[in-house]
């Protein structure tokens, strides 16, 4: 392939663009992994809490019933049932947290996904005005330049040439030929 070729630096152009999208790529499905990661592991620790939000309530409905049949023990018991109570409250409060952040999580994943794909945008428009301007301030001034020496060579070759043989007179090494 011959580098003064314009299809040669388009070839090139092309090759870096499509090797700017495999690494743009690349990044979007790491980034992709690592939300997912983090996603299941949120997801994961809301599963484990779950069951005992579960069981922290229905020991608490345990409590006020046992409290209900046994006065004298229903101050211990209350007190207990408040300290689950509040202990129910903060987990709560831990999963609330746990969803706040899933959800910050999400955010700034579509953020990122977001932003990568501005960049794909921009280096899209990048590699197509470098391309723009080296075709014209390039190859277009090159192909003229050469249709110009090609006028020059031929010009040089008519100024230079044998002057041409009078018809007026016959030669020997001529002969008339009649077919």
């Amino acid at each position: 392939m011959n580098t003064s070729d314009p299809q040669f630096w388009q070839m090139i152009s092309s090759i870096v663009i499509a090797v700017s999208f495999v690494f743009m790529a690349i990044a979007l499905l790491w980034i992709a992994i690592t939300v997912r990661r983090v996603v299941k592991t949120v997801h994961n620790i809301e599963e484990r809490v779950e069951p005992l939000i579960v069981k922290v309530d229905a020991i608490g409905v345990q409590g006020r019933e046992i409290s209900v049949h046994f006065n004298e023990i229903s101050a211990n018991l209350s007190l207990t049932t408040k300290y689950l109570a509040e202990s129910t409250e903060l987990i709560k409060e831990e999963v609330a947290e746990l969803k706040v952040l899933m959800g910050e999580t999400a955010i700034t994943a579509k953020d990122k996904v977001a932003m990568v794909s501005a960049t794909i945008d921009r280096t899209h428009l990048q590699v197509t005005n470098t391309t723009d301007f080296v075709n014209e301030k390039i190859v277009v001034p090159a192909r003229e330049i050469a249709a110009i020496m090609a006028g020059v060579k031929r010009a040089l070759e008519v100024l230079f040439a044998p002057a041409p043989k009078q018809i007026d007179r016959v030669y020997e090494d001529e002969e008339m030929f009649i077919g």
